[in-house]
C-alpha cells in the first residue's frame, strides 16, 4: 500500500511539474495543481494562499471553495493556524479542526458536522523568506499518519514557490518593459511633433515625422492634401524648424491672383513697366531672400507662367517685369496643391518638367476623416481659443465630442473650427449638448459637398502608403439602391420607382418607416438620410 502511495505520489509531482511550466498564467496553474492533489490524493478542500503588497496573506486558488469563500480566505500574520504557519514558516498538522480553538473557519468552507476532519499546512518559500501557505484537508487519524503528506506538500510547496518567483520576474520584466514604452512614446511623441498643428493619431505622426526629416535639408517640398488639410501650418512649421528660420517666411496663394498679377507679385516690376507702377517693387522671391517662400495652390497656376515659374526654380535668377537686370536668390520653395498633378501632367494641363522639379519630398497631410482619433483635441482647442476671444465659458458634452468624431467632414479641420465657432456663437446657455449640432437636427449641408473638388481633379489620396477609400456620392447611393429595388421587384405599390424621392419612400417602407436602417439600405449615413427626407418633404410615420 506505501509502495501504490509512493508511486502515487511520484506521477503526481511529475504531472504538477508539467502544469507548472505549462503557462504564465499563475492562478491558471495553480488552481490546476490544486485539482491534481484531489484526484489523485483525495486532498480535499485544498488551497494556496499567497502574501500580498499590503502584508496580508489571501486566497489566490482553491479547490472545493466557491468564489465567495475564497474572498473571505483573508489572514493576517500569525492569525489563526494558517497565521502561525506563515509567521513561523513551519508546517502544522490538526488532526481534527472541530477540536483546533485556533482553527477559525474564516473561508466558512467546514460544516459543524464534519468531524474527524484534518488540515494540513505547509509554508511556501523563495529562499528563507515565507511567501504563502499550501493547505489540505484530509480525512482525519492521529498526526503521525501524515507526516508522508507534510513531506509530499513540502515539495509541491517548493515548486509553487519558484512558479511564484518566476512570475514575479515576469511580471517585472513586463513592468520594465511597459515603463521604457511609455517613456519612448513620450519622448517620441515630444520629438515628433509641431507647435502650431495639433495630431496624436498615427497619420499625423508620421506627418510629424516627415516634416521633421525634411525641413533641416533643402529640397523643395510639396505639400499634397485636400482643402482645409493645414496644408500652410505645416509650411509654416517647415520653415520654423530649418536652419533658415531667422529668415523670413512669405507666402502666396497662386489661385488668388490673375496670371498678370501673379508675375509682378512674385518678380516685383520695375518703374513704368505698366499702368500704376510708380514706382520699383521687390516679389515676393526677392523678399524670401534667406527664407521660405509658400507657393499654395501651385496646381492652378496657367501654362504660360507655369514656363516663367520653371526657369526661377532651376536657376534662382530672375528680372523683374519691365526689367532687364537678372536677380539671384536664395529661397527655399515649398508648394502645396490639392489638384491631382498627375492627372494634370497626363493631361497636358501641367508641365512634366515643373512637376518633377517641385515634387521633390512630398508629404500628404490625411483628411480628417482619417484621423479621428484628433478631433476632440481640435474640439477642445477651438473651444479654448473662442472662449478667449469672446471672453466667455463654454464648455461641450462628450456626446456632443462623440458624434462630431462620426462626421465626414468634407471641408477638414476648417469646417471643424468653423462648425465649433458657430456652437459658441449660436448655442443658447454656456453648456453645447448633442442635440445642438446642426447634423443632429437634419440642417447640415455640408454633407452634399463631400466629393467637392474632385470634378477639379482633386488629389483622391492622401498617402502613396495608405490611399484613402473613395467615398461614393449620394447619387450613386441611391442608384445602388434602385438597382436593388428592381432585383427585390419593385416598388411596393407596384409601381417602378421613377425619382430619388420614390427610391427614398421605397427604402423608408420596406425598413418599417426605421430611418437608421433605411439610411444602411441606401448605404447613406443618418445625417445625408435626414437631409434627403427634409428635402423631398417625406413626413415620417410612426408605426
Amino acid at each position: 500500500m506505501a509502495q501504490d502511495t509512493l508511486s502515487v505520489q511520484l506521477v503526481t509531482i511529475y504531472e504538477i511539474s508539467k502544469i507548472l511550466g505549462s503557462s504564465l498564467d499563475l492562478h491558471k496553474t495553480l488552481r490546476g495543481v490544486l485539482s491534481l492533489l484531489s484526484s489523485h490524493l483525495h486532498m480535499q478542500r485544498s488551497m494556496v494562499s499567497l502574501v500580498q503588497e499590503d502584508g496580508g496573506l489571501q486566497v489566490v486558488a482553491a479547490v472545493g471553495l466557491s468564489a465567495e469563500e475564497i474572498g473571505r480566505g483573508r489572514f493576517l500574520s500569525g492569525e489563526g493556524v494558517t497565521g502561525r504557519i506563515l509567521q513561523n514558516c513551519m508546517p502544522a498538522v490538526i488532526p481534527d479542526v472541530a477540536k483546533e480553538p485556533l482553527f477559525l473557519n474564516r473561508t466558512g468552507s467546514r460544516k459543524g458536522d464534519e468531524e474527524d476532519m484534518a488540515f494540513i499546512g505547509v509554508p511556501i518559500k523563495l529562499g528563507r523568506r515565507c511567501i504563502g501557505v499550501l493547505g489540505v484537508d484530509r480525512e482525519g487519524g492521529k498526526a503521525g499518519h501524515f507526516q508522508g503528506d507534510v513531506r509530499f506538500l513540502a515539495m509541491v510547496a517548493n515548486l509553487i514557490g519558484q512558479s511564484v518567483r518566476l512570475h514575479q520576474n515576469v511580471a517585472a520584466e513586463r513592468e520594465q518593459l511597459m515603463q521604457d514604452k511609455r517613456r519612448l512614446q513620450k519622448e517620441l511623441q515630444g520629438k515628433f511633433s509641431l507647435d502650431n498643428v495639433i495630431g496624436v493619431s498615427k497619420r499625423m505622426q508620421q506627418v510629424f515625422a516627415d516634416v521633421h526629416q525634411a525641413a533641416p535639408g533643402k529640397a523643395t517640398i510639396l505639400l499634397r492634401g485636400e482643402s482645409g488639410t493645414g496644408k500652410e501650418a505645416i509650411a509654416r512649421a517647415i520653415h520654423y524648424l530649418s536652419p533658415r528660420k531667422d529668415g523670413p517666411f512669405i507666402k502666396l496663394n497662386c489661385a488668388a491672383l490673375p496670371e498678370s498679377l501673379l508675375e509682378s507679385e512674385l518678380f516685383g516690376h520695375e518703374k513704368g513697366s505698366f499702368t500704376g507702377a510708380t514706382q520699383d517693387r521687390k516679389g515676393r522671391f526677392e523678399t524670401a531672400h534667406g527664407g521660405t517662400l509658400f507657393l499654395d495652390e501651385i496646381g492652378d497656376i496657367s501654362p504660360a507662367f507655369q514656363a516663367k515659374l520653371l526657369r526661377v526654380l532651376q536657376e534662382r535668377e530672375f528680372e523683374r517685369v519691365g526689367g532687364n537686370r537678372t536677380i539671384r536668390v536664395d529661397v527655399r520653395l515649398v508648394t502645396a496643391t490639392n489638384r491631382n498633378l498627375e492627372d494634370m501632367v497626363a493631361k497636358g494641363e501641367f508641365r512634366a518638367d515643373l512637376y518633377f522639379r517641385i515634387n521633390v519630398v512630398s508629404i500628404f497631410l490625411p483628411p480628417l476623416r482619417e484621423r479621428r482619433d484628433d478631433v476632440p483635441l481640435l474640439v477642445e482647442h477651438f473651444m479654448q481659443k473662442f472662449n478667449r476671444e469672446n471672453k466667455c465659458d463654454f464648455d461641450i458634452s462628450p456626446e456632443a465630442v462623440q458624434a462630431m468624431i462620426q462626421c465626414n467632414w468634407p471641408g477638414n479641420v476648417r469646417e471643424l473650427e468653423n462648425c465649433v465657432e458657430r456652437l459658441v456663437t449660436m448655442t443658447r446657455g454656456k453648456h453645447i449638448r448633442h442635440s445642438d449640432l446642426l447634423c443632429q437636427r437634419g440642417l447640415c449641408f455640408s454633407s452634399v459637398l463631400r466629393d467637392y473638388g474632385k470634378e477639379h481633379g482633386s488629389i483622391p489620396i492622401v498617402s502613396l502608403r495608405q490611399p484613402a477609400p473613395e467615398m461614393p456620392p449620394a447619387s450613386e447611393d441611391l442608384t445602388e439602391a434602385h438597382d436593388e429595388m428592381e432585383s427585390a421587384g419593385g416598388h411596393p405599390e407596384g409601381r417602378k420607382p421613377v425619382s430619388e424621392r420614390d427610391r427614398l419612400m421605397w427604402a423608408m417602407e420596406r425598413c418599417g418607416w426605421v430611418q437608421a436602417k433605411a439610411a444602411r439600405l441606401l448605404n447613406l449615413t443618418p445625417r445625408q438620410m435626414g437631409y434627403a427626407l427634409k428635402k423631398y418633404n417625406i413626413e415620417l410615420k410612426r408605426l
